[in-house]
C-alpha cells in the first residue's frame, strides 16, 4: 500500500508541477540561504551554485524550488540598498542608467524563459560554464589593466547598455552575473571597484523584475492549498532574511579583495569546481536529480 501511495503521488507531481509536494524542508531551506549569500556577488555564479547543492541535497526540481532560487537571489540583492543606500539618491542619472542597463535583460529573458527554465534543470552546463568563465578569469586582471572609470557618476548610458548587454550572458546558469556584468564593465574601462559596484547596483532591478515575474508565473499556474501556500510563503520569506543578512557580511568583503588581489583565485576555484562537478555527474548518480 505504501508503494501504491508513493505512485500515485509521482503520478500526481508529474500532471501538477506547480504544486507544493516539493522535498524542501527548513534546513534545505537554510543551507541554499547561505549559500546564495555568500555567492551572490562573487564571480562564481549564485544559481550555479544553488542548482548543484540542491542536486546534491536530492531536492527535485519542481516550479516551486526554481521560484525559491530566485527569490532568495532578490533578498541578497536587498542588501545592495542598505550598504549603498546613499548612491540612490545620488541623482535621477543613477536611474537612468540602471534602466537602460536592464533592458537587454528584461527582452532576453521575456524572449527564452522557457529555454533558461531548462538550462536551470542542468548541472552539466553549470559546470561546463563554470571551467569555461574560470579560464576568462584567469585572464581578465590582465587584458584589462588600464581603468578611466573609477565612479559610476562616469559610466555613460552607452557604456551601461553595454555592460547590460554582458548581464544577459549570465542567463546561462554557472556564467554568474556577477562576474559577466564586472567583465562588462572592466571591458568599458570600469576599475575593478567601480565595475564590481555598478554589478551590484545593475542587480536591484534586474533580481527584482525576475522575482516579481516569477512570483506571478507561479501565483497564475499554482493549484496548492491554503496550508501548502503558506509554508511556501514562509520557506520564502525565511530563505529571503537569511541570505540578505549573509550578503551584508559578504559585499565589502568582496570588494576589498577584489581590490587586492583581483580575479585568478576565483577563475581557479570555479575550473576546480567545475572539473569535480563534471567528473561527479558521469561516475555518480549524485547530480541526476530529477
Amino acid at each position: 500500500m505504501v508503494e501504491l501511495r508513493i505512485a500515485n503521488q509521482l503520478k500526481l507531481n508529474q500532471l501538477n508541477p506547480t504544486q507544493s509536494t516539493h522535498p524542501m524542508n527548513i534546513i534545505h531551506v537554510i543551507i541554499l540561504a547561505i549559500i546564495e549569500g555568500l555567492t551572490e556577488f562573487l564571480p562564481v555564479s549564485s544559481t550555479g551554485h544553488l542548482v548543484i547543492t540542491s542536486s546534491l541535497m536530492g531536492i527535485s526540481k519542481l516550479e516551486f524550488v526554481k521560484l525559491f532560487e530566485i527569490v532568495i537571489q532578490l533578498g541578497a540583492i536587498l542588501a545592495v540598498v542598505v550598504l549603498y543606500f546613499k548612491r540612490f539618491f545620488r541623482s535621477i542619472n543613477f536611474y537612468i542608467k540602471l534602466i537602460i542597463g536592464v533592458i537587454p535583460a528584461v527582452i532576453f529573458g521575456l524572449l527564452f524563459k522557457k529555454k533558461i527554465d531548462v538550462l536551470l534543470e542542468s548541472p552539466l552546463v553549470v559546470a561546463i560554464a563554470f571551467v569555461a568563465g574560470g579560464i576568462i578569469l584567469l585572464f581578465v586582471d590582465d587584458w584589462f589593466n588600464k581603468p578611466t572609470v573609477d565612479d559610476e557618476e562616469q559610466i555613460s548610458y552607452s557604456t551601461a547598455l553595454k555592460i547590460g548587454f554582458f548581464q544577459c550572458l549570465a542567463m546561462v546558469p554557472g556564467v554568474s552575473r556577477s562576474a559577466a556584468s564586472i567583465v562588462g564593465g572592466m571591458s568599458q574601462k570600469l576599475s575593478r571597484k567601480a565595475a564590481a559596484e555598478f554589478s551590484f547596483f545593475l542587480a536591484v532591478p534586474t533580481m527584482f523584475g525576475a522575482t516579481i515575474k516569477d512570483l506571478w508565473d507561479f501565483h497564475k499556474h499554482s493549484t496548492i492549498g491554503a496550508d501548502e501556500m503558506h509554508q511556501d510563503i514562509k520557506y520564502l520569506l525565511i530563505g529571503s532574511a537569511i541570505a540578505f543578512i549573509v550578503a551584508l557580511l559578504a559585499i565589502k568583503s568582496f570588494i576589498t579583495f577584489l581590490e587586492k588581489k583581483g580575479f585568478k583565485l576565483f577563475g581557479y576555484y570555479r575550473i576546480v569546481a567545475g572539473i569535480v562537478i563534471i567528473i561527479l555527474y558521469f561516475t555518480t548518480n549524485a547530480l541526476h536529480t530529477t
